[in-house]
C-alpha cells in the first residue's frame, strides 16, 4: 500500500502499541488496567481505569467512560446535543459487549433517551435478546427508568437549520448566500460526511475485557439509518481470550469490513494491536470500489478509524488519516497519534 505514514507508524509503536501481541487462551495480570478510546475520550477512559481499579467489570467501567461524552452538549457526535437526523429528530445507537460472559446488548435508532450505551447494558443484562431498535428500544429504556428528554441542543439544531438551507437546490428552502448573504459552500462540505462516535476498549488487570461503541451516528442521515456502532462485529466486538477492537468513522464502510471482529481475529492470529488496526484499514480500501468513494488519487474520500487492545494490555490504532486516539492507563488519559496508511488528507 503507497504512501503509509511510516513516521505516525514508528509514534506508534513508541507508544507501546507495536508490543508483543496477546497469546490466547492465558491467564493475565497487568499491573494497571488499561482504556483505549476515539480521541474525545481522553476523560472517559481516565474514568474507565478508575473505575476498574474498584473493582468494576470491563463492560460497566467502559459504560461509565462513554457517559462522559454522552452527557457533553458540546460534543455533538453522541447523546445530548448529537447532529440530528434529516428530519431534526436525535437518534442515537450504541452496543456493549462483556468478555466474561461472551454476551452483547445494543440499541439501534433510539429516541429521546441520552444514555443509549447504558440502555445497550440493559438489553444485555436484562433480556435473551442483542439488539433492541426504534420505538421497542424506547419502550425497553423507559420500562427500566431512563427519562425522556428532548436532545436537539440549540447548537444542533442551529446547524441542522443551517443544514437544510444548504439543500435549498432541492426544495423550497432558501440558503442565506442566495438571499445575498455571505456564507458559501465551506459549512456544507465540513457537515457533507459529518460522523461521529466514541468506541471504548477496557482491560481489567486480571486479563478480562469489556467494550462500548456509541455514537448520534452520520449527521442529517435518512431516519432509521442505522451504522456500525450498535452491530456487534462491525463498531464494537470483544473477545474474552483476545482483546477488544471497535471503529469510528464511516460507519457503512466498518460494516462492511466488519471491522470490530476482523481486528480482533486478526490479534487472535497473533498480529499486534496497531498492525490488526491496519489490516483492517487496509480491508476497507480494498473493499471500497465505487467512483463517489474514491478521491482524484483513487483512495477511500472518507476517514475510518479502527481501535484494540489485547490482553496484555498494548495498545493501538489506524485510520485512513492522520488522527490520534486516546489511552488510559495507571498514568492518566493522553492522545496519541495513529498509524495512518496515508500522509495526506482526501483530495
Amino acid at each position: 500500500m503507497t504512501e503509509f505514514s511510516r513516521r505516525r507508524f514508528l509514534q506508534s509503536a513508541a507508544a507501546g502499541a507495536l508490543a508483543a501481541p496477546a497469546l490466547p487462551f492465558g491467564t493475565r495480570t497487568l499491573r494497571s488496567p488499561v482504556a483505549i478510546s476515539s480521541a474525545n475520550g481522553v476523560k472517559a477512559v481516565e474514568l474507565a481505569v478508575q473505575r476498574m481499579i474498584e473493582g468494576w467489570r470491563p463492560v460497566d467501567a467502559a459504560v461509565a467512560g462513554v457517559e462522559l461524552v454522552e452527557n457533553d452538549p458540546n460534543d455533538d457526535s453522541v447523546g445530548l446535543g448529537g447532529l440530528p437526523n434529516e428530519d431534526g429528530v436525535v437518534e442515537l445507537d450504541a452496543c456493549v459487549m462483556d468478555g466474561p460472559s461472551g454476551l452483547g446488548g445494543a440499541v439501534g435508532a433510539l429516541q429521546n433517551i441520552k444514555n443509549p450505551a447504558a440502555v445497550a447494558l440493559k438489553v444485555m443484562r436484562h433480556t435473551d435478546h442483542v439488539l433492541l431498535v426504534g420505538p421497542g428500544a424506547l419502550r425497553f429504556a423507559k420500562m427500566h427508568g431512563f427519562p425522556e428528554e428532548n436532545l436537539l441542543t440549540e447548537a444542533s439544531r442551529q446547524k441542522w437549520l443551517e443544514w437544510c438551507e444548504q439543500r435549498s437546490a432541492v426544495d423550497k428552502r432558501i440558503a442565506p448566500e442566495e438571499n445575498g448573504a455571505e456564507h458559501g459552500k465551506e459549512w456544507f462540505d465540513k457537515y457533507k460526511h459529518k460522523t461521529g462516535t466514541i468506541h471504548l476498549g477496557a482491560i481489567a488487570a486480571n486479563g478480562d475485557v469489556g467494550s462500548c461503541t456509541t455514537t448520534s451516528g452520520l449527521a442529517f442521515k435518512i431516519p432509521g439509518r442505522v451504522g456500525d456502532s450498535p452491530l456487534l462485529g462491525c463498531g464494537n466486538y470483544c473477545d474474552n481470550d483476545v482483546g477488544t477492537g471497535g471503529s469510528t468513522g464511516r460507519g457503512e464502510a466498518a460494516i462492511l469490513a466488519n471491522g470490530g471482529a476482523f481486528v480482533v481475529h486478526q490479534m487472535a492470529l497473533g498480529k499486534s494491536p496497531t498492525d490488526a488496526c491496519l489490516e483492517a484499514v487496509k480491508r476497507v480500501v480494498r473493499l471500497t470500489k465505487v467512483k463517489r468513494l474514491l478521491d482524484g488519487k483513487g483512495r477511500p474520500n472518507f476517514q475510518v478509524h479502527f481501535y484494540a487492545a489485547n490482553k496484555d494490555g498494548k495498545v493501538g490504532a489506524a485510520a485512513m488519516y492522520a488522527s490520534q486516539y486516546a489511552v488510559g492507563d495507571e498514568g492518566g488519559g493522553r492522545l496519541v497519534d495513529v498509524a495512518a496508511l496515508y500522509d495526506e488528507a482526501p483530495r
